[in-house]
């Protein structure tokens, strides 16, 4: 049951709890003391701080929501720069493999040239020690070496020869011509080339630089925000033990008074008073009382029922008709202390605990509304009230589903 929820009913049976309180009193001599009123203004006092301990609760559940809200959105972002991050490496070391191949082809284009220029060189000495050798033949010019011919044959002979030499002279400076212009040519393209795949490297790098600060910077708030959210479950930890503590404390007073009202009343069993009107679920309240404990969760275990405050001696009804299957003693039931069972049928069952005394017996037939036993204190209990469970098959389900 939420708090809100709680509240609404704690108030609805605070008149009814008056109305037996007075009821109770208007039995006792006339010149009884009041009771009670010490211990219910702090009482009083004990529940303000456990409303206002479980706001502070609320409060910081709504900030460890928001933070894990917020720590979600960062974590996402961060994956999304990871990634990116993954990208731009792949893109860098892409481009890395064509600066290397551009760097590996240039290298190889300016081999060759040298090798050219090797031919080229050797060709230029060839050429000179042929001249050289026409020259101290004594035959430097063309035209000596023809007429010195022996006869037509030989002319026609040295002519070719010449034409082969000015061949093979002219072919092999224009094939180092165009080597070079191409090695030249192939040297201009690949420094174009390097430069712009090194202007894309550096711009890569640049961009992955940017990714990982801003990741770092992301990553440094998340952190921030994992610590601010441990912190507060730390708080919430705490607050929530203060609300334990304070449950403890009012659980003591409630007993407190209920005892008072009891030495009060004689401890003579109250009357049954008129019957409620089923819910509609076909359920009434057991007895009238303040809800003290709702079901769910309590103190790090499973709290299987309702506890319902009221003074010892107030009468218990069957929430339904039925039969009764279980009587435990409070020897028997342990922290039950007496404890009855009413099984209504189709696996439906109900459930008494800290009875007094019993006022029926095992396999009885009740009516709803019939008188079973009296609220007590036995077993493990603060004060005098009833624990009242509703099983199915056994199972424990929320009576405020049946009330």
């Amino acid at each position: 049951m939420s708090t809100r929820t709680e509240n609404v009913v704690r108030a609805s049976f605070a008149g009814l709890m008056a109305a037996a309180l007075l009821a109770a009193l208007f039995v006792a001599l006339s010149a009884a003391p009041a009771v009670g009123k010490s211990a219910e203004e702090k009482l009083d006092a004990v529940e303000a701080k456990i409303s206002h301990a479980e706001e502070k609760e609320g409060v910081l559940t709504s900030e460890i929501s928001a933070l894990a809200d917020e720590i979600s959105a960062l974590e996402g972002q961060v994956s999304a720069l990871r990634n990116q991050e993954a990208a731009a490496e792949e893109e860098l070391a892409a481009k890395q493999a064509e600066l290397d191949q551009a760097e590996a082809e240039l290298q190889e284009a300016l081999d060759r040239l040298q090798s050219l220029r090797e031919r080229l060189k050797r060709a230029l000495i060839s050429l000179r020690e042929r001249l050289v050798a026409i020259y101290t033949s004594g035959t430097g010019d063309f035209t000596e070496v023809i007429f010195a011919a022996e006869d037509y044959g030989d002319m026609v002979a040295r002519t070719q020869y010449f034409e082969a030499i000015n061949e093979s002279d002219e072919a092999l400076a224009e094939r180092v011509r165009s080597l070079r212009d191409e090695a030249k040519k192939l040297v201009r393209i690949r420094r174009e080339a390097k430069l712009t795949i090194e202007a894309a490297r550096d711009a890569i790098a640049a961009k992955e630089q940017r990714l990982e600060i801003t990741r770092s910077t992301l990553e440094s708030r998340e952190n921030a925000l994992h610590a601010a959210r441990a912190k507060r479950e730390s708080t919430l930890e705490g607050v929530r033990g203060e609300i334990h503590q304070h449950e403890e404390i009012a659980e003591d007073l409630r007993a407190k008074i209920q005892q008072e009202i009891a030495e009060a009343t004689g401890g003579m069993p109250l009357p049954a008073g008129p019957l409620p009107t089923p819910s509609a679920a076909g359920f009434i309240w057991p007895i009238e009382g303040t809800l003290t404990s709702p079901f769910g969760y309590r103190w790090g275990r499973m709290h299987e029922g309702i506890d319902i405050a009221a003074p010892e001696g107030t009468p218990i009804r069957a929430a339904d008709s039925g039969t009764v299957i279980l009587m435990q003693s409070e020897y028997e039931s342990g922290g039950y202390g007496n404890y009855t069972c009413i099984d209504h049928g189709g696996g439906l069952a109900t459930c008494y605990a800290h009875q007094s005394s019993f006022a029926t017996s095992t396999g009885a037939s009740v009516s709803q509304g019939d008188l079973i036993g009296y609220v007590g204190n036995t077993g493990h209990s603060f004060g005098a009230h009833l624990h009242f469970e509703v099983r199915i098959n056994g199972e424990a389900v929320d009576p405020m589903g049946y009330l």
